[in-house]
């Protein structure tokens, strides 16, 4: 998010000297929208930056605290000024306090669990997302942190999910039902997120009496098997959407809410992404349910149960 603009905004704050709650709520809130401290009690931010809507909020918060605020508007002077401005707003340091977290995490990750590389995954991903959102002007540390966070992922992907899919292109072509009714269906062995969802979804929505065959590798495919998840296969990652999603998509399920809400879930858990409320549940559940059947028929027919209440639950009216 690289801003182009010589126009900042600079809000001023003074709040009575009994308000130490309020002051630190603001503080907290500059300091999250990425704003600058030029001292106390006064802080910049690139005007074009999307947070900056937010700042009237804050002047207003202080007013209403029995404060004094204004919200101005500044313009560099000269490229010396701007570039003064500019360095305010270095994430340098942030980026390498968390690449050095990363750089530790990465040795942990032949010792944890699925579970425990998912949730590694998440904080580190919030940590860098945050780093990301107030990255004004993104430089050389922002550029390898791109590369590290990418490298971090892909060991993850390559540990808890040999094989994983590359994602192909182009469009999404839409089947008919019933031309893969009864059918044999194929994906890699020891089920995880994606791969026993879709293999529920096909189960109950596409080929009711669809038959599984979870292999060692994909090479072992059968030429007479749908295969998914898994490079060359019939249904497997296209662009950004899972194979879920992609299955969801091919067979015109996209009216049914439960299961949009679903392929979110599922997104969000297996190339990450936006999450859901649900989703560290399902994850816990299903690591629980993979360490008490060892064979992929048991866990999808456990796992089955949970998707179907999950679907139900999504399905259901919208809590106002």
């Amino acid at each position: 998010m690289t801003l182009i603009s010589d126009y900042w905004l600079a809000l001023v704050v003074s709040l009575p000297s009994s308000s130490a709650t309020p002051r630190m709520r603001i503080w907290r809130a500059v300091k999250a929208l990425g704003c600058a401290a030029l001292r106390d009690g006064a802080y910049l931010l690139p005007a074009a930056a999307k947070q900056a809507s937010q700042l009237q909020a804050l002047a207003d918060e202080a007013l209403q605290e029995g404060g004094q605020a204004w919200l101005l508007h500044v313009k560099a002077h000269d490229m010396a000024e701007q570039a003064a401005y500019q360095a305010l707003f270095d994430r340098t340091d942030d980026y390498t306090a968390w690449l050095a977290d990363l750089a530790e995490a990465r040795k942990t990750l032949s010792r944890l669990s699925t579970a425990e590389l998912n949730r590694l995954q998440r904080r580190h991903a919030r940590a860098y997302e945050a780093i990301r959102k107030i990255d004004f002007f993104p430089g050389e540390t922002s550029a390898r942190a791109v590369v590290q966070w990418q490298d971090f992922s892909n060991a993850i992907d390559a540990i808890q999910s040999p094989g994983e899919p590359q994602a192909s292109t182009g469009r999404i072509a839409r089947r008919d039902r019933m031309q893969f009714q009864g059918r044999l269906w194929a994906t890699r062995r020891n089920l995880w997120v994606d791969r026993v969802a879709s293999a529920w979804l096909i189960q109950r929505f596409i080929d009711p009496h669809a038959r599984f065959q979870w292999l060692d590798s994909p090479a072992d495919c059968p030429s007479d098997a749908l295969g998914f998840d898994f490079d060359g296969a019939t249904f497997s990652h296209v662009g950004d959407q899972v194979t879920f999603e992609v299955l969801v998509t091919s067979f015109g399920l996209d009216s049914d809410r439960g299961l949009s809400q679903l392929g979110a879930m599922v997104h969000a858990l297996d190339v990450g992404g936006t999450s859901t409320a649900e989703a560290a549940g399902f994850e816990a559940v299903l690591a629980g349910a993979r360490k008490r059947w060892s064979d992929d028929d048991s866990l999808l027919a456990d796992i089955s149960g949970v998707l179907d209440s999950l679907h139900a639950h999504f399905s259901g009216p919208r809590k106002p």
